[in-house]
């Protein structure tokens, strides 16, 4: 399958803007830094790349993530990604050029009307490291809620964390959560999987 994902921002730069931002924001980012490469592996190991057409991930910052999901995802998918930060929005919208690409200023509150104004009504993956442990409880259990909401059936919310605060209500809307553990260059990190029934 030819990749057709072309990065203009050297890794250096990625780095620079991601940490620049976390000390602006610290509770918009989980950590100072980029995903590590056995993070990404292990969160995107749950996902049927054949089957998938329509994937969302909430915060991609400086896009490390957001990368990988491009040179896996199918020639026919699409790929949304809703970040709050107007740094990292510009940033993703200048260094990938994909065509399956979609770059939506905004909050992951946000997710179902985003999805119906690009005309996708449901999902079949929502990928997410947003920092749910620094958010009320409010906002973090409407979140999950509306996740839930635009999947498709049999579709996943797959999360990473470096909290467990918020299985509490991953488990109260989507029921069953299957958990795993990693320890990352930084912190330790928890990975919840869950699927809509």
């Amino acid at each position: 399958m030819e990749k057709s994902v072309r990065e203009v921002k050297s890794p250096g730069d990625q780095v620079l803007l991601f940490a620049s931002n976390f000390f602006k924001h610290p509770k918009m980012l989980g950590s100072p830094i980029p995903s590590p490469r056995s993070l990404i592996e292990q969160l995107l190991k749950r996902v049927d790349w054949n089957s998938a057409r329509v994937i969302v991930e909430y915060g991609p910052g400086v896009g490390t993530i957001t990368r990988e999901i491009l040179l896996r995802m199918h020639p026919e998918a699409t790929l949304v990604v809703i970040e709050m930060n107007h740094d990292f929005v510009e940033y993703l919208k200048e260094s990938f050029k994909d065509a399956r690409l979609r770059v939506v200023e905004g909050s992951a509150a946000e997710v179902q009307s985003v999805l119906e104004e690009l005309g996708h009504p449901q999902a079949d993956y929502v990928i997410s490291g947003i920092p749910f442990s620094t958010m009320p409880p409010s906002m973090r259990d409407e979140i999950v809620q509306r996740t839930y909401s635009v999947l498709q059936p049999k579709g996943a919310f797959l999360v990473y964390q470096y909290s467990r605060r918020v299985l509490s209500s991953l488990e109260r809307i989507f029921g069953k959560v299957q958990r795993s553990f990693m320890l990352s260059r930084v912190l330790p990190v928890w990975f919840f999987y869950c699927w809509r029934q």
